[in-house]
């Protein structure tokens, strides 16, 4: 396997990080996640927007130029005999002397690594996925805003937690907030209709301002539809026409099955990918033609 390091590209067992990197030692670094169309990243301007702010309030120096960060994304899957993957991208704070730190971080650590899509059936896809509520609660950010951060405890202790909850397949875990609100996903954003309104929880209840939540929020907005963003229940959430979730890599996921953490399941709908989940998917693959910005 080929990985990318500070804008070059080689073996993986050739990658050398320190062990006085503060990503390392103090969880200080950033990360993001994205796909490739054809060869060239989805959205990247936003992404690299995001990654950019979230540097800026670490005080990690770094900036990048987007046709730069295209051409490395274009170098290493060819490197691994792909045509698109799936893409992670992590700053780390680089390496610093042992103690918290004292200044800006100057010299960043820019790793890349790849991988291949995982292979979408949309005759399964559109049959909808489990998502079950986790006891687990949405820890709140570090700062203002979540970033995303190597700080990924939270996470995978959720994570853990559906893999022993007997959920289906392909499951997602769903975390409220401490105050009892719905917040996010393990690895997605949430989104449901009620009431013929799009609805997704604040930014405000410690979620990840997610790229693909944004521009999906966009999209239906730009369609005539009215678009939400509050503090809601799982009781309410029980209520809607249609779920879905989103994430860079799967795009759209249908959810048909909603779970409690006593194991009881509600069917959403007529236990099938709604019309305006269908209709916005289609929509937000027809932006992967254009790059994300026109539609």
């Amino acid at each position: 396997m080929k990985i990318g390091l500070n804008g070059t590209v080689l073996e993986a067992s050739e990658a050398v990080i320190s062990v006085y990197d503060h990503g390392f030692l103090y969880g200080m670094g950033l990360f993001e996640t994205f796909r490739t169309y054809n060869g060239v990243p989805f959205l990247l301007d936003r992404h690299l927007n995001r990654l950019h702010a979230g540097c800026e309030q670490l005080g990690i120096r770094y900036q990048s130029d987007p046709k730069q960060i295209a051409a490395w994304v274009k170098e290493l899957i060819a490197a691994n005999g792909l045509e698109d993957a799936y893409i992670r991208m992590t700053v780390s704070a680089g390496e610093a002397e042992l103690g918290l730190p004292t200044g800006d971080y100057e010299r960043p650590t820019v790793l890349m690594l790849v991988k291949a899509l995982p292979s979408i059936n949309d005759e399964v896809h559109m049959r909808g996925r489990e998502l079950r509520l986790m006891k687990t609660r949405r820890n709140t950010p570090e700062g203002d805003v979540r970033y995303k951060s190597l700080h990924y405890m939270n996470n995978i202790i959720a994570k853990r937690e559906l893999l022993a909850s007997g959920a289906s397949a392909g499951a997602e875990g769903l975390m409220l907030s401490y105050e009892g609100w719905l917040a996010e996903g393990i690895v997605s954003n949430l989104f449901f209709v009620m009431d013929n309104v799009v609805c997704t929880p604040a930014i405000s209840t410690g979620i990840l301002p997610g790229i693909t939540r944004e521009r999906v929020l966009e999209l239906a907005s730009g369609k005539g539809f009215q678009t939400e963003e509050g503090l809601y229940s799982w009781d309410m959430l029980l209520q809607a026409g249609e779920v879905w979730l989103t994430n860079s890599i799967q795009e759209l996921v249908p959810v048909t099955r909603l779970t409690d953490i006593l194991g009881q399941t509600h069917i959403v709908g007529n236990g099938e990918a709604g019309a305006l989940t269908r209709q916005l998917l289609t929509l937000y693959r027809k932006l992967t033609t254009t790059n994300g910005e026109m539609y």
